[in-house]
């Protein structure tokens, strides 16, 4: 790989009940570009993740939400499943922390159900992105415009529909990382 991202520092925000390729292409394509990637949840131990409806593997928690600082990363992965963005938006911690990149001005990556994290942390409005079709009414209610797209870039925030566009969202979401802030990024 060409280390685009050597020297950053990337979080994922997710909790049990995530869709674990959402977490693991990103995390490894994130990775192999140079990162030093850490996994942030709302509990120790181990995150359960999930294929559509069905258990998948477990995976290792890095750091607690209470105790992780956006100051700390250059940017963040918040990937879908149904359970995982529902359970994040019920932690204080976990908001908050989704709130500070948008504060500071750093990229932030969102994919199917993910953006449900976005709608709770209130920054969205006046955004273009997408998502799973079913979220699409809450976001456009959150003040954003919703597209049907594989993948949409505004201003730092990377979004996409599914698993099926992980390709193209882990190339935006690389890209956006490696150009840091932004100062055409939107204050929460």
């Amino acid at each position: 790989m060409a280390n685009k991202l050597k020297g950053k520092k990337i979080a994922f925000l997710l909790t049990d009940g995530f869709e674990q390729i959402e977490f693991t292409q990103p995390w490894e394509e994130i990775k192999a570009e140079g990162a030093e990637v850490t996994l942030v949840s709302l509990k120790a131990g181990k995150i359960q993740g999930f294929h559509h409806n069905d258990k998948a593997d477990k995976f290792k928690v890095d750091m607690l939400a209470s105790k992780a600082d956006a100051n700390d990363f250059d940017g963040l992965v918040l990937p879908g499943g149904v359970i995982n963005p529902d359970a994040l938006r019920l932690d204080k911690d976990a908001v908050k922390f989704t709130q500070d990149f948008f504060k500071q001005y750093k990229p932030v990556a969102s994919i199917c159900h993910g953006p449900i994290m976005l709608i709770e942390a209130d920054v969205l409005e006046d955004r273009k992105l997408t998502s799973w079709p079913s979220i699409r009414t809450d976001i456009e209610n959150a003040g954003a415009e919703w597209v049907d797209e594989k993948v949409v870039v505004d201003a730092g925030l990377v979004t996409s529909r599914k698993p099926e566009d992980l390709k193209f969202f882990c190339e935006k979401a690389i890209e956006e990382f490696a150009a840091g802030r932004t100062k055409q990024r939107r204050v929460a």
